[in-house]
């Protein structure tokens, strides 16, 4: 901390130190400098902004295709697979495709929508309502961080349980061979 000074002052004191004048904060009052290595400061800056990036975490939209005639079966695989989606941090987009006179009955693809938020509300939450375009209706769905911290928690303790009742079972079946 040299306090302030005037900018010729300032570039003075920086050749004089063999360094250069670096401006951090151009808008300040009065404008904040450093006197450093502009080399170095480049390559600190453009670690820290790989650092960043890597820390950075993309969140992608994975897409599960219904139909209103789909059966029970087909939709519990599908909902497997948009949950195995939800575990993974991504969001889901629920697609909802009327062919011919389907259209005539929306209001299947309606409850259907609502049955699989049904299905899928104990890990997300409902990013967007179901909304219609054209022939197509869709719902977005994100996961709740909360939500599965809380299931990955039982199950953890779910395993500790069974290991444990396990190693009891065995333990117990070695005292009867012997």
């Amino acid at each position: 901390m040299v306090g302030e000074m005037s900018s010729q002052e300032a570039l003075q004191y920086a050749e004089s130190k063999g360094l250069d004048l670096i401006e951090i904060a151009p808008n300040a009052k009065p404008p904040t400098c450093k006197v450093m290595d502009y080399g170095k400061w480049k390559y600190e800056n453009k670690k820290k902004e790989a650092a960043n990036r890597k820390k950075q975490v993309i969140v992608s939209v994975k897409e599960v295709q219904l139909r209103p005639r789909t059966d029970d079966h087909d939709l519990q695989v599908k909902m497997k697979n948009a949950r195995k989606f939800l575990l993974n941090g991504d969001k889901v987009k629920i697609n909802l495709r009327f062919s011919g006179r389907e259209m005539a009955h929306q209001e299947l693809g309606y409850e259907l929508l609502k049955k699989v938020t049904g299905m899928l509300d104990d890990i997300c939450v409902v990013e967007q309502n179901p909304k219609k375009e054209g022939r197509q209706m869709f719902l977005m769905v994100a996961p709740d961080a909360q939500k599965i911290k809380d299931i990955e928690k039982a199950n953890k303790e779910a395993s500790k349980k069974a290991s444990k009742d396990s190693k009891a079972l065995k333990e117990a079946e070695a005292k009867a061979d012997s």
